[in-house]
């Protein structure tokens, strides 16, 4: 079930595998959610252990929540407020200088809209992208499949259920462009 989850295919979340994995996960997500600011050093070794990279200078307010963890790969100068939720059953790419607020949700995994398969417990993921320098305002939503390109900047509360371009400004439900922004 692994390989067809990373391969992007229709698979079964209760493999014995995936439930070690996750396991690990959840154990490592519950220590770096437990610090104290205080104790900086441990957290970044934790988010250092949690994700597949995590870059220089790069900030991840606890809580945070992950599916596996291993599937993140997070550039440097980044920062992540409160809450941030990053379900990784597909990879998810943070480039340089993002910032996040809080409760943002980056979203890979799908389900069928059949429903027996749906009752049966398959499920899929989508691979999710966010370029160089983009913010990403409180509370929104980005939805499996979607890049965002450099420098854009999305509305709170919205939606993002498309790719966005590079240099704009998104914001709804769903996300559509308003204006465009000098690189």
């Amino acid at each position: 079930m692994r390989e067809r989850m990373l391969a992007g295919d229709l698979y079964l979340a209760d493999d014995p595998e995936l439930g070690e994995a996750n396991a690990r996960a959840l154990d490592l997500m519950d220590a770096f959610n437990a610090t104290t600011v205080r104790q900086g050093p441990l957290r970044r070794r934790l988010l250092s252990e949690l994700l597949g990279s995590v870059g220089e200078g790069t900030e991840i307010r606890p809580p945070f929540f992950v599916d596996y963890g291993t599937q993140i790969t997070v550039g440097a100068r980044c920062f992540a407020n409160f809450g941030l939720t990053a379900l990784d059953v597909a990879p998810i790419t943070i480039g340089d200088d993002v910032q996040i607020g809080p409760h943002v949700q980056l979203l890979t995994p799908t389900h069928p809209v059949e429903p027996e398969p749906r009752r049966a417990k398959w499920e899929a993921a989508r691979p999710i992208v966010i370029g160089d320098n983009v913010w990403l305002g409180g509370g929104v939503i980005v939805c499996p499949g979607v890049t965002i390109g450099e420098n854009t900047v999305v509305g709170a509360g919205s939606v993002v259920t498309r790719d966005l371009p590079a240099n704009v400004v998104a914001v709804g439900n769903p996300a559509r462009v308003v204006r465009t922004v000098t690189p």
